[in-house]
């Protein structure tokens, strides 16, 4: 072909244009790049994802597997008992505590969250070695009336936990596609029950699903940072320097760890860990434990992450912009002004991802709870219904963001419940035999215990008083 000026171009023999791009071959990889999608899709959300996990399971007890692949089967509990601790709950607390105090409640989550590991690591101890779960437990070992007790406390605990997450995700299904909070209620109950149907496929497509949810929330509150960096030095020096100034940071303090540890997820956990993996000896156990830890410290240091960085993120946007912000669509719509409507559309999916794999999270632990106690399981539907209604009742009779920051505190309260039980029955070497916890740990658990038993009672005096 002749060039403007007469001239002919050069042939490169079987050499491409450096600077050309080759359009046909990306239109010709895209159906193969989809195709991969969907069978990795297809595959992750079948049972063999299931019978594989349990194989490579398997493979690792028997020292035929090592390293990372070794570590990966056994994710999977943590993970979603994490969900309890980025639920709509702590968006709650945390945005009225840092709008409120800036950055001086960061160590309450810090302590709250190594708290947390510490029992969430002990529920999965009783499940491994026990192969039953923490309420299943109670119910062998404790008097009638104890258990008795004990599960109404649970349902009531389960049903308030359940009610923010519902109202939360529903709250930011309707700010995100405008639509109204009684179509998200709605919603948000039909997403709740198509994932606890992946059930059916083995326990391996619901970890998937909750997995990718976490992954969203800590994406999305990883861009908020760089989008509102906080003051890091402040923040750094109050994450290790505790400080708490004034009664009604004492009240959001309780908040932040009734919002942090979570009864419902201390119970569920060891339903979780009793049958997930094939142990045939003492040794075996002993490995799953190991692996429990690890996988509790992975999953509860990243569920730790997120929650540092809302409060950080609360203190140096609404801190600034909106003192003393308390509601979750306010925060919204301060958002966008003020960093833009991708900021606020990123806050608004962390809260969808968050209520929908909380929802699931906490109608899983429901069922837990009363299969337990009771020793007979609810249809998903059911139980769905049952924290549906009390959440329709509190969005049309009073303020769903005071409601949340209140379930808050009622966990807090029956907090102890779960723990004491839990500390009493992992002590006990007629329950856990070679693997009852030491000394160590069970003064360490005593402590923790006693510790939230007290703000707890300090809450209580503080409202007679007032």
């Amino acid at each position: 072909m002749p060039r403007p000026d007469g001239r002919q171009f050069r042939r490169h023999s079987g050499l491409k244009h450096p600077f050309r791009i080759d359009t046909t071959q990306h239109f010709e990889e895209a159906p193969i790049l989809l195709t991969t999608i969907k069978r990795t899709a297809s595959y992750a959300f079948s049972g063999e994802s299931t019978l594989d996990t349990v194989t490579a399971m398997r493979d690792t007890l028997d020292n035929k597997r090592g390293g990372l692949r070794a570590l990966l089967p056994f994710a999977g509990p943590a993970v979603i008992a994490s969900v309890g601790y980025m639920d709509p709950g702590n968006f709650a607390t945390n945005i009225q505590a840092g709008s409120t105090y800036g950055y001086q409640l960061l160590w309450v989550v810090l302590l709250s969250s190594f708290g947390a590991m510490l029992f969430q690591a002990m529920s999965a101890k009783l499940g491994i070695v026990t192969s039953r779960s923490l309420a299943e437990v109670c119910r062998d070992e404790f008097p009638k009336p104890v258990v008795i007790a004990m599960w109404i406390g649970s349902e009531i605990a389960a049903i308030a936990t359940d009610l923010a997450e519902f109202m939360g995700a529903a709250m930011g299904i309707s700010l995100l596609f405008h639509i109204a909070m009684g179509w998200g209620l709605l919603i948000i109950g039909v997403i709740t029950v198509a994932i606890l149907s992946l059930d059916k496929k083995g326990f391996r497509p619901l970890e998937i699903v909750i997995a990718a949810l976490v992954t969203v929330i800590g994406a999305s509150y990883l861009c908020e940072l760089f989008i509102a960096p906080p003051d890091w030095h402040a923040a750094i020096f109050h994450t290790f320097v505790p400080h708490l100034q004034g009664d009604h940071a004492l009240m959001l303090a309780v908040g932040i760890v009734g919002a942090t540890i979570m009864p419902h997820t201390i119970y569920l956990h060891s339903g979780l860990t009793q049958n997930r993996a094939p142990a045939r000896n003492d040794y075996q156990r002993g490995r799953l434990v190991k692996f429990s830890n690890r996988e509790v410290v992975i999953a509860l240091g990243f569920a730790a992450f997120v929650n540092l960085a809302m409060v950080a993120m609360s203190a140096s946007v609404f801190g600034k912009h909106a003192p003393g912000i308390v509601d979750i669509t306010a925060a919204y719509h301060t958002l966008t002004p003020v960093l833009g409507v991708g900021a606020a559309a990123l806050f608004l999916v962390s809260l969808l991802a968050s209520g929908i794999s909380s929802s699931v999270v906490g109608t899983m632990a429901g069922q837990n709870i009363m299969q337990g106690f009771v020793g007979f399981k609810t249809p998903v539907l059911v139980r769905r219904l049952v924290t549906m209604v009390p959440a329709v009742i509190v969005c049309m009779t009073c303020n769903p963001m005071s409601a949340m920051i209140d379930s808050q505190i009622v966990l807090s309260i029956i907090l102890p419940v779960p723990l004491i039980a839990l500390v009493v029955l992992s002590s006990k070497p007629s329950v856990m035999g070679r693997f009852a916890a030491g000394r160590r740990l069970i003064v360490t658990a005593i402590i923790a215990t006693g510790v939230i038993l007290a703000l707890n009672l300090m809450l209580i005096w503080q409202a007679v008083v007032s």
